[in-house]
């Protein structure tokens, strides 16, 4: 593999996790990024650079961002959210991956990128959930800035350092598996056992 194709990889799934707190966000951010060729997009999505794609991304990130923001529609947008994200993580790694079979494309755009998407929005989903129950909504607003801010930071570091990206990733995981651990301690005790 060669040193561009690892940078391809780690881009593509640093934006897969951006797509995990925004789905619309780091395709706009893919979007102009291609636009302003600051990086190169695999050919057959070279489309997504396109004024079109742009205005019609830039629309639907505007949209998704004010949604979440109306209280108990957030937790309905999330119900199709999780799916979009999947899907919208693989086309994310598909589009960034360079030099590689098409088996091997997919096939790490398919895991590596869908499945870090949706789990991520899964995760944030539960949170949203979790707070709506909780707060009766009323923390929902701070939770969806707390995403959409990590989406930005998450779309500039995957398009600017794409090394620090992925180190970014990992600490998600090891955070959403502590997050986990500790809302769930029955199964970490039926972990433990042999």
């Amino acid at each position: 593999m060669t040193p561009e194709t690892i940078i391809s990889i780690f881009l593509g799934i640093g934006l897969a996790a951006s797509v995990g707190f925004r789905v619309f966000l780091p395709l706009f951010a893919l979007s102009l990024a291609g636009y302003y060729q600051i990086i190169p997009l695999n050919e057959s999505w070279v489309w997504v650079a396109s004024a079109p794609a742009i205005i019609t991304l830039g629309v639907a990130t505007l949209l998704e961002i004010f949604a979440y923001y109306i209280p108990w529609f957030d937790n309905l947008l999330d119900t199709i959210a999780i799916p979009l994200a999947a899907i919208a993580g693989t086309a994310v790694m598909v589009s960034t991956l360079a030099d590689l079979s098409p088996v091997i494309t997919w096939a790490l755009a398919i895991i590596a990128g869908g499945g870090t998407a949706s789990a991520i929005k899964g995760t944030t989903a539960s949170a949203r959930l979790t707070s709506t129950a909780t707060t009766a909504g009323v923390a929902n607003p701070i939770i969806s800035t707390v995403e959409t801010g990590s989406s930005v930071v998450m779309s500039a570091f995957s398009i600017f350092l794409p090394i620090i990206a992925i180190i970014f990733v990992v600490l998600i995981f090891l955070s959403m598996r502590k997050l986990y651990r500790f809302v769930f301690p029955s199964l970490k005790k039926e972990e433990d056992l042999p």
